[in-house]
C-alpha cells in the first residue's frame, strides 16, 4: 500500500484524491438504468419478466412464478430453515435478537405541549405503510443485510415489508431465506437489478409500490435508487465499503492487517486506510499484510483493493489522526488505542465507531446490534446509519385556541403582507378577535 505523510506540503490534496469516489457519474450505466426504468414504468410486469429471464437465466411465465407470499416458519421457506446448520440458525437468531434490542431504543414517540393560552403544539410519529428491501443475490449472499434492513422496519411498525432478491438460475441462498423468515419479511419477489428498484418505486400490476427502498446493490442498483428518489424514499446511495483505523502502534499488527482485509475483501473498490503516528508500526503492519494475504480466500480482491485505494497515513500525533478521520468521514472507524474515549470526544464524522483494541469492525457487520447500513463516501458529514427512525414519519400538529389564533394571526398577517400574499394574511386575520385589532 502507498504511504501518505502529513508533513508533505501536498498531503491534504493527496488524501482528498485518495478518498474521492465518482463511480455513479458513469454515463453508460446511467443510460442503461434510465432505459430499464422507462420500460418498467410503461410495460410493468412484462418488462420485469423480460429482464429477469434474461439477466437471471429464468423461464418465468408470470410474476407469480417469482413470488413467495408466505414467509413464515410454516410456509414454503420452512425448508430453508432446515437446510442451514443448527449453528448458523442460532447465529442468525442471536444476531436478530441483538439488532432488535438495539432498534427498540431508537423508536421515536409522539409528543405535544400546551401553551399558556391553550394552543397545543406537537408531533405525531407514524410508521411507513410499505417498505421494499433489496438483497443482493449475485457475487455473494448477505443474510446479515436481510436482518439489518428488515428488523428496524419491523420495530418501527411498518405495515408490510416486501423483499426483492435475484435468484440466478432459480437458486435461492438458504441462509438468506432463513434470515428472511427470522427477520419477518412478508413477501419475496425473486427479481433484482434496476428493474426490481423501478418496480418497487412505481409499482406494477403484480408488484406493489413501496414508500421506501432500502438495501445494498451493485452499481446498477445504486444508480437506479438515485434515479427513483422522489417517487419513493431511499435509505442512501452507498459507495464501496470503507474502513479507517487509528492506531497508536500498540495493537498486534496481525490484528490490524486482518481488520483492513475485512473491508478490502468486499470488492476491488473497497477502501482500507490505517493512520498512525508511529512509522515503524506502519512497517510492521505492512509485513503482516505480506504474511497473511496469501492465506485469504479472496486474496486477489484484497490485493487489488489495497493497491488501488488503500493507504498508510503517517501523522505527527493522534490528535492529527483525529483531524484526518474527520476529513475522511469514514463508514467504519476503529479507534485502536489505549484510551479510545479520549479520541472519541474529537470525532465528528463517522458512520460507526469501534472503540478499543478488542472491538473488530466485523462484529458490527453481523451481530453487535447497531446497524451495518452506514453512510459512505464522506456522506457521514451529514447523514446517519440506517435505523428505526428511517421507517417512521414525523407529522407536525398545531391546535390553536381562540386566543392563540388571535395572537398568532396578528404576527402571521404582518409577515404575509410583507411577502405579498394577501390571501394568507386575510386567512389569518379572520381569526383575530375584534378587540385585538
Amino acid at each position: 500500500m502507498r504511504t501518505l505523510d502529513s508533513r508533505d506540503a501536498e498531503f491534504w490534496q493527496q488524501l482528498e484524491t485518495l478518498i474521492r469516489w465518482d463511480s455513479l457519474s458513469d454515463t453508460e450505466v446511467s443510460g442503461v438504468v434510465d432505459e430499464i426504468i422507462r420500460r418498467v414504468r410503461s410495460q410493468g410486469d412484462a418488462a420485469v419478466l423480460e429482464y429477469t429471464n434474461r439477466f437471471d437465466r429464468r423461464h418465468a411465465d408470470s410474476i407469480d412464478d417469482l413470488l413467495i407470499e408466505d414467509c413464515t416458519a410454516t410456509g414454503p421457506l420452512a425448508r430453508y430453515l432446515d437446510q442451514v446448520s443448527a449453528q448458523q440458525r442460532q447465529a442468525l437468531e442471536l444476531a436478530a435478537e441483538r439488532i432488535r434490542a438495539y432498534a427498540e431504543h431508537q423508536k421515536l414517540e409522539s409528543w405535544s405541549f400546551t401553551e399558556a393560552d391553550g394552543t397545543v403544539l406537537g408531533q405525531q410519529v407514524t410508521p411507513l405503510d410499505r417498505v421494499g428491501v433489496y438483497v443482493p443475490g449475485g457475487k455473494a449472499a448477505y443474510p446479515s443485510s436481510v436482518l439489518m434492513n428488515t428488523i428496524p422496519a419491523r420495530v418501527a411498525g411498518v405495515g408490510e415489508i416486501v423483499m426483492v432478491v435475484p435468484a440466478p438460475g432459480g437458486e435461492l441462498n438458504p441462509l438468506v431465506m432463513a434470515a428472511a423468515v427470522i427477520a419477518g419479511v412478508d413477501r419475496i419477489f425473486q427479481i433484482g437489478g434496476a428493474q426490481a428498484v423501478a418496480a418497487l418505486a412505481y409499482g406494477t400490476a403484480s408488484i406493489p409500490r413501496v414508500d421506501k427502498i432500502v438495501g445494498p446493490g451493485n452499481i446498477y442498483v445504486a444508480t437506479a435508487k438515485k434515479a427513483v428518489f422522489g417517487a419513493t424514499g431511499i435509505d442512501m446511495v452507498a459507495g464501496p465499503s470503507e474502513i479507517l483505523i487509528l492506531c497508536d502502534g500498540q495493537t498486534d499488527p496481525d490484528w490490524i492487517a486482518m481488520d483492513l482485509f475485512s473491508q478490502a475483501e468486499h470488492d476491488e473498490d473497497a477502501q482500507a486506510i490505517l493512520v498512525s503516528d508511529d512509522g515503524d508500526y506502519l512497517d510492521r503492519v505492512n509485513s503482516s499484510i505480506d504474511k497473511l494475504l496469501p492465506q485469504m480466500e479472496r486474496a486477489e480482491i484484497i490485493r487489488a483493493s489495497l493497491s488501488a485505494r488503500g493507504a498508510f497515513v503517517l501523522v505527527q500525533d493522534m490528535q492529527q489522526a483525529v483531524e484526518v478521520a474527520n476529513f475522511i468521514a469514514p463508514e467504519h472507524l476503529e479507534l485502536s488505542v489505549a484510551d479510545p474515549q479520549a479520541l472519541l470526544a474529537g470525532i465528528k464524522h463517522a458512520g460507526a465507531v469501534f472503540l478499543g483494541r478488542h472491538t473488530a469492525e466485523a462484529l458490527g457487520d453481523y451481530c453487535a446490534g447497531p446497524n451495518h447500513v452506514l453512510p459512505t463516501s464522506q456522506t457521514a458529514r451529514f447523514s446517519s446509519p440506517l435505523g428505526v427512525y428511517d421507517f417512521q414519519k414525523r407529522t407536525s400538529l398545531i391546535h390553536c385556541s381562540a386566543a392563540g389564533a388571535s395572537t398568532l394571526g396578528q404576527t402571521a398577517s404582518v409577515l404575509a403582507h410583507g411577502e405579498g400574499f394577501t390571501a394568507h394574511a386575510r386567512s389569518a386575520e379572520n381569526r383575530i378577535k375584534a378587540d385585538a385589532q
